[in-house]
């Protein structure tokens, strides 16, 4: 009876028994591919800053942008408007369009510009100084 007794206890004890696995206390900022085949090189996880600007002297302007992460985005604003975001995407299309919706009255030579900078290198611009109230476009595909 004592033999019985021991096993299921033994049995017992030996079922509960719980495997702690530890965890990073912080996230790696490299991570390795885990694919079949692989050798185990690292990902790149860089990250890149985008920013779009438009600078000018119209009292007012009609903002339009795109990208994959945002969409498209349409703002009617004041100057300057400056917006940034970051990816870690290797390929990207931009694009940044803005039309001036009216200038002030006191204004002499109008000014307007379009700017898209990749980590504050400029990669696109357009700029206009008329009183037509055109749309200045700048787009690309960036590609680290």
């Amino acid at each position: 009876m004592k033999l019985i007794t021991s096993l299921l206890l033994l049995i017992a004890v030996s079922s509960c028994t719980k495997v702690y696995v530890p965890t990073p206390s912080e996230p790696s900022s490299t991570y390795f591919s885990n694919n079949q085949g692989s050798t185990g090189t690292p990902i790149n996880t860089a990250k890149d800053t985008i920013e779009f600007r438009v600078a000018g002297n119209a009292s007012s302007v009609k903002v339009r942008y795109n990208n994959s992460i945002d969409g498209l985005v349409q703002v009617n604003t004041t100057l300057p408007y400056i917006v940034d975001f970051q990816t870690s995407n290797t390929t990207l299309f931009l694009s940044l369009d803005a039309t001036p919706i009216s200038y002030p009255i006191s204004t002499f030579s109008p000014f307007l510009a379009v700017q898209i900078l990749v980590n504050g290198n400029l990669f696109r611009e357009a700029t206009a100084s008329d009183f037509q109230l055109n749309t200045l476009s700048v787009s690309g595909t960036y590609r680290r």
